[in-house]
């Protein structure tokens, strides 16, 4: 794994890259960050790194970094200007229709995990609820 990006500010917000991944690095990229702006740990007008910047610090190739950053902006989660660099956008909440989407998405990565740790549905579903508790 390569080293992981953190933001300035004391956030818990970390991109990591998995080499060993079937998951191609510049698609984990771009969702480790719309997840972190989708949940709000990224908030409006934080500047990402420069492309450059960033694939170092993770051991990629710019233009590998520039697609995910592409795909972030195509899906209206960041923005990037000429000399200003990249930004959260203003992300508006989704609908119920997107909501549950994503939803389902983290549900289906979250029970191939618990399966994969041996846990039965009601184990799974108890931790989500001490999750929401916390």
């Amino acid at each position: 794994m390569g080293s992981g990006w953190c933001p300035p500010v004391n956030d818990p917000a970390t991109i990591e890259v998995d080499p060993s991944s079937p998951v191609p690095p510049y698609e984990q990229v771009r969702s480790q960050f719309a997840n972190l702006i989708e949940a709000g740990v990224l908030a409006q007008g934080v500047r990402l790194p420069p492309v450059r910047q960033l694939a170092a610090d993770l051991s990629l190739a710019a233009g590998t970094v520039a697609r995910a950053y592409a795909m972030l902006e195509a899906a209206g989660l960041v923005i990037t200007r000429r000399g200003g660099g990249t930004v959260v956008a203003q992300v508006k909440p989704p609908t119920t229709a997107e909501l549950e989407a994503r939803l389902a998405e983290h549900a289906i990565v979250y029970a191939r995990s618990a399966r994969s740790l041996g846990a039965d549905v009601a184990q799974a579903v108890e931790a989500v609820r001490r999750a929401f508790d916390e």
